[in-house]
C-alpha cells in the first residue's frame, strides 16, 4: 500500500512538470505561451466624475500585484510582452432592490473600467473591453459611509475579471 502512494505521487509530479513545461497549463491558472516573459501595467486614469482620486492608482497596483502573485512573469514599467492599460469610465450609485413603496431598499455602487490589452506575441489575443462590478449598501446610509468598505471588493473582482480574460484566456 505504501508503495502505491509513492507511485501515485511520482506520477503526479511527472505529469505536472510535463504539463507546465510544455506551456499547456500552469497551476496558477494561466494559459500563456512559454515565450511570454514580461508584463506591463500602465497607469490607469480616471475618465469619469466621482470616485476617490486614488482609485486609478490602487487599481493599477492591484493588477501588478495580482499578475506577480499568479504568474511567473516579470513586471516592467513599459514594453512588456503583455501590456494592460485603461481608464475608469463609470463610478455610479444606483437604486437597487426597490421596496413596495417604490423606494430603494439598497443602493448599488457600480464601477466600470475600460481595459486595452496588448499581447506582443499573439495579436489575436488583444482586446479593448469594459469590465464592471458592483456592491450594495443600505439605502439609509451614504456612499461616504460605505465606500472604503466596498471598493476593495469591487477592485478585487474587476482585477480577477481582467486577469481571467487576459492571462487565463477565459
Amino acid at each position: 500500500m505504501h508503495l502505491k502512494k509513492w507511485a501515485l505521487v511520482a506520477l503526479f509530479l511527472h505529469c505536472s512538470v510535463f504539463l507546465s513545461s510544455c506551456g499547456v497549463y500552469s497551476f496558477t491558472g494561466t494559459n500563456l505561451s512559454p515565450d511570454i516573459k514580461t508584463f506591463s501595467v500602465l497607469n490607469f486614469t480616471m475618465g469619469t466624475a466621482g470616485g476617490p482620486s486614488d482609485l486609478p492608482q490602487r487599481l493599477t497596483e492591484d493588477l501588478k500585484e495580482y499578475f506577480q502573485r499568479n504568474t511567473s512573469l516579470t513586471s516592467q514599467p513599459g514594453g512588456g510582452d503583455l501590456v494592460l492599460e485603461g481608464s475608469i469610465t463609470g463610478y455610479d450609485v444606483l437604486a437597487a432592490a426597490p421596496t413596495a413603496n417604490d423606494q430603494a431598499g439598497l443602493n448599488r455602487l457600480n464601477v466600470t473600467v475600460q481595459v486595452r490589452y496588448t499581447n506582443a506575441k499573439d495579436e489575436t489575443k488583444n482586446f479593448d473591453q469594459s469590465f464592471t462590478y458592483y456592491a450594495d449598501f443600505p439605502q439609509d446610509q451614504t456612499l461616504n459611509q460605505n465606500e472604503a468598505r466596498l471598493l476593495p471588493t469591487i477592485r478585487e473582482n474587476i482585477v480577477q475579471q481582467i486577469f481571467n480574460k487576459s492571462a487565463a484566456d477565459w
